[in-house]
């Protein structure tokens, strides 16, 4: 992974290379950001970048014994640890076992979020984790001399994921790592991530993307007219990844939209029927998925509510939701608003926690019948 490779963030490439150039490297870092601005493909760039040996003031070189390994992903002194899902049928324990999926996966993608990868495992309606079995693996690892690198590093995408014996564990590596080890942690969700990791990394927030810098890679990658590059980077909101939803509007988008549409259809008509048939549909599609559509209905509130006061610029829909939101806005007020969105975020926190789905949609589109009528 190259610096040139990702969109925009100049500021942090800065400070990233200023630190290898210094030779100044926290032996732990947390690199933060809300989805979608690059921050995985940042860290594994600085990892390249510390261990190239031809490197120049802007990027490492491509071509030294080091760069063709990380290209390859394959550095002896690289080691990655990331969600997985364990298939004990298959020998599928821990992330190693993973490792040739790991790696065409991040060959394809630059940017890209858990449900992504979800489906490159082929997950099913499984939760990813780290496992604690994971916390003997990192320790044997680390344990080792470093084979050539100048810099051992450990790649942890998604530390929330941690078991929390797999998590103490690698805090005792944070508090004395071997020599020349570097841990770069990377977290969409960095308050879930054991307080003691964080007080122990120097964290790093990654900023949203430029609109300008959006705009700019939308043209160039996907052949957009300025105008159109510059509405979808508007969408986007400094999230690659909602951008090139935008472009594609894929499936799942559409099928939120469309299960949201039902949901508060039948609220508004009271039909207790349809409710529980939705309820079954969206029982089977599983946890992860089902987290998602409950944060994609409050973004939806959130924008519908909005909506109303005709101020397009603090509007972040796509043109099938913006046309649902003509009739839909003027039910989501000042009266319900909140309320809404107490009910979806309760119903989120219940998925979550392996409440029923089926239990927490119907429920959740009984409360919306009262709620939807204020």
């Amino acid at each position: 992974m190259y610096f040139r490779d990702i969109i925009g963030q100049e500021a942090i490439k800065r400070h990233l290379i200023e630190s290898a150039r210094s030779g100044v490297v926290p032996h732990a870092q947390l690199f933060t950001e809300r989805g979608g601005t690059g921050s995985f493909a940042l860290a594994l760039a600085y990892a390249q970048y510390l261990n190239c040996t031809e490197r120049s003031e802007t990027d490492a070189c491509g071509h030294c014994p080091s760069c063709l390994k990380y290209d390859a992903l394959a550095h002896p002194d690289l080691h990655f640890v990331f969600p997985i899902v364990a298939k004990k049928e298959r020998k599928k324990e821990i992330c190693d076992d993973y490792l040739p999926e790991w790696r065409a996966f991040l060959q394809e993608h630059t940017y890209f979020g858990l449900d992504e990868w979800l489906d490159a495992m082929e997950a099913g309606n499984s939760q990813a984790l780290i496992y604690s079995k994971e916390s003997d693996e990192i320790v044997h690892k680390l344990s080792l001399k470093i084979y050539e690198a100048e810099y051992r590093v450990l790649l942890v995408w998604m530390p929330e994921k941690l078991h929390p014996t797999c998590a103490n564990k690698l805090l005792k590596v944070i508090e004395e790592p071997p020599a020349k080890t570097v841990i770069l942690m990377v977290s969409e969700t960095p308050d879930m991530v054991l307080g003691t990791i964080q007080s122990r990394a120097q964290r790093l927030n990654i900023p949203a993307i430029l609109p300008e810098d959006m705009a700019h890679a939308l043209e160039t990658r996907f052949g957009l007219v300025p105008e159109d590059a510059k509405y979808v980077a508007h969408l986007a909101n400094g999230n690659f990844l909602k951008a090139v939803e935008a472009i594609s509007v894929n499936e799942e988008t559409q099928f939120f939209l469309e299960q949201f549409k039902q949901i508060m259809r039948n609220s508004w008509a009271r039909n207790v029927k349809a409710m529980k048939e939705q309820a079954d549909l969206l029982a089977s599609i599983g946890r992860e998925k089902q987290k998602n559509f409950l944060a994609y209905c409050q973004r939806l509130v959130r924008e519908n509510f909005v909506y109303r006061f005709q101020a397009p610029e603090l509007n972040y829909m796509n043109r099938d939701e913006a046309t649902f939101a003509i009739r839909f806005s003027p039910f989501v007020n000042e009266r319900n608003v909140f309320d809404l969105m107490e009910e979806l975020d309760k119903a989120e926190q219940h998925i979550t926690q392996n409440v029923n789905p089926k239990m927490v949609f119907f429920d959740l589109a009984l409360k919306i019948t009262v709620l939807i009528k204020r």
